[in-house]
């Protein structure tokens, strides 16, 4: 019932393990596109007659796509709108404005039983593994529930299924009947895992999986789970803010800043000629293990604090902070254009 075939290219490690960026694919091969994506949350005043005030700017106008079988890694700083971002693609928070496109579908005009089928196609992994699982039920239910919420599998054959995911994450199958206080971070978040797989999958939105785990664990979560594409031709988007594991993992990355993407391109380009000024001061903090090339390289410290995403700057929302800004940044609002094959970019100085 695992046995998923691998549709298309299940990841760009076959050309990485050779030394090349991964290949540009076509149109065809886009399995969700955001266009226009806007998450505000309203911020209201009163006790009795409550009315808006104002609205949290989480994310606020997006246009990007995740190629099938692939990684796309989303980093930036907490609170700039990523988990977020991840949540509404999934509808799990309902957009304020723009569209999600699973392959041909626009799941925000979804709702009750088209949006439920559409589910079946698109799980989550989540952030804290010691939250995400209900710690009244057993192992076996909360694996198991996703089965019976799309009548996949009853009985049995739902104990079988569920034991099979157990091994395929790499725990014992005699775990079904243990709850999640018996287990440490990573094996919960195994379990999360495999929760996520119950339902055959093809897009997992993995936010941040591994920052509530020990460093020692982190490594083997992140290579089960490039196993588990490889085998399952899944399609990841994973969110992140640690820009070496996402180097690792991700085929293409992701800039986010204060709700708007300010750099896109493919992970090598990404790393070796970044071209916005928050890109390269997020690149120019991530330790390198080379004292020598350590000690000459040159550390971009940013000013000031981010901007409320209540009131947001007025041009690009990174002015404030940018060290190479001019006037026209405070005026006008960059937008989000490709500055060279395949490597988009927003920014009036590149």
């Amino acid at each position: 019932m695992l046995n998923k075939p691998a549709t298309g290219p299940t990841r760009a490690a076959e050309s990485n393990a050779a030394g090349t960026a991964p290949t540009r694919t076509t149109a065809q091969d886009t399995l969700v596109r955001v266009e226009g994506l806007k998450m505000h949350f309203p911020i209201t005043d009163g006790i009795i007659l409550q009315r808006q005030v104002g609205a949290i700017k989480a994310v606020d106008g997006l246009d990007f796509t995740v190629r099938r079988g692939e990684t796309l890694g989303l980093v930036g700083e907490s609170g700039c709108g990523k988990s977020t971002t991840g949540r509404a693609i999934l509808q799990l928070y309902r957009p304020t404005a723009g569209h999600v496109y699973y392959e041909d579908t626009d799941l925000t005009t979804l709702t009750g039983e088209g949006l439920r089928k559409q589910r079946r196609k698109m799980q989550m992994i989540f952030q804290d593994p010691y939250a995400s699982l209900n710690p009244r039920m057993t192992v076996g239910t909360i694996i198991g529930e996703p089965l019976q919420v799309h009548g996949m599998a009853n009985g049995k054959e739902r104990q079988e299924r569920v034991q099979e995911l157990l091994r395929v994450v790499g725990l014992n199958a005699y775990y079904i009947n243990r709850y999640p206080h018996e287990f440490s971070g990573g094996q919960r978040q195994r379990i999360g895992i495999a929760r996520a797989l119950a339902v055959n999958p093809d897009f997992i939105v993995a936010d941040e999986p591994i920052s509530a785990l020990d460093v020692s664990i982190r490594a083997q979560v992140i290579n089960l789970m490039e196993d588990l594409q490889a085998e399952f031709g899944l399609t990841y988007l994973f969110i992140a803010h640690d820009l070496s594991v996402v180097r690792h993992i991700a085929d293409r990355v992701a800039v986010m800043y204060l709700g708007k993407m300010v750099e896109l391109a493919d992970r090598n380009e990404m790393y070796e000629n970044p071209l916005h000024p928050y890109t390269k001061a997020l690149l120019s903090a991530v330790p390198i293990p080379d004292p020598v090339a350590e000690s000459k390289r040159e550390r971009i410290i940013l000013q000031g604090d981010v901007p409320s995403p209540i009131k947001p700057p007025s041009g690009c929302r990174f002015h404030t902070r940018c060290p190479i800004a001019i006037a026209a940044c405070s005026e006008v609002d960059p937008p989000f254009e490709e500055k060279a094959p395949g490597h988009w970019a927003a920014c009036i100085r590149v």
